[in-house]
């Protein structure tokens, strides 16, 4: 019998309907996994084992009813962003000590409703803040992939290393993430496994631990571009409770998948062309470029000129955002609570002990960009730069351009703990240079494996779509994914 943990979701869905395998045999074969892999890991930050059999059971009972819906029994991991109720939340922070929500995130409700299996809650940088996951209270995550002939632990990326890990690591069948500036496409990339970021707007943020509420949206991470459309299909609504979110109903995105792309424009931006970057990955883009063109794509020159200061305004926008959103967590009603002499010093002890030094160093640069005298000259002028970027994109698409091919990150996945990345923050932050444009500008875009470096480590291809254009983004990630074939680490562990 096939490793009930290496089936994709379209698999698993296919074996249960046929009563090949039940819902419950196929959570008890992820929670051995876990029990025995996590640790190697740190994916995981709390495994809900009695939640998940009973949540099998259930989908067991509506299986034979012939009552499933359409992600009945699949067992997923779940970021520790989205609130579970009665189940830990903590958005990896020391702050949120112990917080057990008495409600739950829209996006969990929508999975939940649809049959889904929660595992436990994975691993994140600390309020979703930072690019290799070394800023969770929980400590590092690790990834399953290794260069060739190195022990060396590699990052799974941020600030979804941990879905990014389970899902590679096959310790659950998918994952939900989210994505501010690439925290969905970068761990994606680093380990060979799809990341699918919707349109801002495309599906409910209500429930999910807030950063920076203008970039934020949820995705997911899985092992095919099959398994993302048929996760975003469940993700997505219309939610009343999130002002942000669009009314616009939502396809079956699984159904365009194998459709031709001929015909189809897809843009190559010079300006993605940075210096220092890495012949492999400009090898890779070629080859990416190669694989549509065969499959009867058009190929269009394009420019986005204001793309050299997308880092620069996200790294005011979004400190600017979290310093206003985590002035809540101040120890007086929930998480952690350090004394102090008057309610002014319990905040201040509260903050102090509680924030993580990335979050810190990001709300300071918040708090600094909004004060008297500088908003005009950071806040304002950042929010003016967004939106030249933003009309860069509508023009190119205005031109006809139907999806935009670049490189996910400028590299392979690099070590943890790596003494040139802690020393430099910036440096950890150009990890985001290819995906913050996507969410200044609020667009959808995957990260697709698309090969292996010298190393054998695996890289990604990002694709940027038109607002609202997810089926055009599957139909194109598919085509590169079967011409390029799906990837796995070498086990290890």
């Amino acid at each position: 019998m096939t490793d009930l943990t290496a089936l994709t979701i379209a698999e698993a869905r296919d074996k249960l309907t046929s009563k090949a395998i039940t819902a419950t045999e196929l959570t008890e074969a992820y929670l051995s996994a876990i029990d025995t892999a996590n640790s190697q890991f740190n994916a995981y930050i709390a495994v809900t084992h009695d939640h998940a059999r009973q949540m099998a059971k259930t989908s067991d009972e509506r299986l034979a009813k012939g009552e499933a819906g359409a992600l009945e029994g699949i067992p997923l991991g779940i970021k520790d962003l989205f609130a579970t109720k009665g189940i830990h939340t903590q958005a990896c922070s020391h702050i949120l000590d112990g917080f057990k929500p008495e409600y739950e995130s829209t996006v969990t409700a929508n999975l939940w409703a649809d049959g889904a299996v929660m595992l436990g809650k994975l691993n994140m940088d600390e309020f979703a803040m930072g690019s290799s996951n070394e800023t969770s209270f929980y400590g590092p995550v690790t990834n399953p992939w290794r260069a060739k002939g190195s022990d060396a632990q590699l990052t799974a990326g941020g600030s979804s290393g941990g879905s990014a890990a389970a899902v590679a690591a096959n310790l659950c069948v998918a994952a939900t993430a989210t994505d501010t500036g690439g925290s969905i496409r970068q761990p994606a990339a680093f380990t060979g496994t799809v990341g699918f970021k919707p349109t801002y707007g495309r599906v409910s943020r209500w429930g999910t631990v807030a950063f920076a509420s203008s970039l934020d949206q949820a995705g997911s991470i899985t092992r095919d571009v099959r398994d993302a459309a048929i996760m975003l299909k469940s993700m997505a609504s219309f939610d009343v409770k999130d002002s942000t979110c669009f009314d616009l109903p939502v396809p079956d995105y699984e159904a365009v998948l194998g459709k031709s792309v001929k015909g189809m424009r897809i843009g190559i931006p010079k300006e993605y062309r940075v210096d220092g970057m890495p012949e492999e990955i400009e090898k890779l883009w070629q080859e990416g470029i190669a694989f549509l063109k065969d499959a009867g794509a058009e190929i269009v020159d394009i420019s986005l000129p204001h793309t050299k200061y997308a880092l620069p305004a996200y790294y005011i926008v979004a400190p600017a955002e979290a310093s206003s959103n985590l002035a809540r967590y101040d120890g007086v009603r929930y998480g952690l609570r350090v004394p102090g002499k008057d309610i002014a010093d319990m905040y201040e002890q509260t903050r102090a002990k509680g924030f993580g030094w990335e979050v810190k160093r990001r709300v300071m640069i918040g708090t600094y960009v909004l004060s008297a005298g500088f908003y005009d000259a950071y806040y304002l002028k950042a929010q003016k730069v967004r939106t030249l970027i933003k009309k860069d994109f509508e023009d190119v698409f205005n031109l006809g351009v139907d999806a935009i091919l670049t490189p996910s990150t400028p590299s392979s996945a690099f070590k943890v703990a790596d003494a040139e990345m802690a020393a430099d923050p910036v440096k950890m932050y150009l990890n985001d240079i290819f995906t913050v444009t996507v969410n200044m500008a609020g667009l959808p875009g995957v990260s697709v494996p698309a090969g292996l470096n010298a190393d054998g480590l695996p890289l990604g291809l990002q694709l940027i779509g038109r607002p609202f254009g997810e089926e055009t983004l599957f139909q194109a990630a598919h085509v590169i994914e079967q011409a390029a074939g799906r990837f796995a680490p070498t086990k290890w562990w």
